[in-house]
């Protein structure tokens, strides 16, 4: 969560470092100068646009800096900050991401089919008192289609 206080503050070192005014900033960021002042007074929240806009006319300021005051101001690229606790996501372990682009396809490696066997041993009764009668048994296919079937 991003405490505005200490976000408006660190907007106000950018503005400092920079040499601007909170109108002279929010023109070069495209925003309206009433939007810069309402965040100012902390009466406004900033919208991820905002901050995206910072980021793109201020390469030297920080995601993480701006939004939780880690990292450092103007960035230094020789430092990468990771956030704590964030466990990467597994990939799934039937597919091949393989080194092409990100627009080549995905090959999917086939996996183990378990085959079901039906016991001889399934007790008869099961299937024949009047409680539980079968209505109707429904297969499923692959490509989306079924059929129904009633005994």
């Amino acid at each position: 969560m991003v405490n505005i206080d200490d976000f408006v503050k660190r907007l106000e070192i950018i503005l400092d470092y920079y040499g601007l005014n909170a109108s002279a900033f929010a023109d070069r960021i495209g925003v309206q100068r009433s939007s810069m002042s309402h965040l100012l007074s902390g009466r406004n929240k900033p919208s991820l646009d905002f901050v995206m806009k910072i980021l793109e006319v201020f390469p030297d300021v920080d995601l993480y800096w701006i939004l939780n005051g880690k990292g450092s101001f103007p960035k230094n690229d020789d430092e990468e900050f990771v956030p704590q606790n964030v466990k990467p996501y597994p990939a799934p372990s039937n597919v091949n991401y393989g080194t092409g682009d990100l627009f080549s396809p995905i090959e999917y490696k086939e996996e183990e089919k378990t085959e079901i066997k039906i016991s001889s041993e399934i007790k008869s009764s099961n299937f024949t008192s009047e409680e539980n009668e079968i209505e109707k048994i429904v297969f499923f296919y692959k490509n989306g289609t079924f059929k129904v079937y009633n005994p």
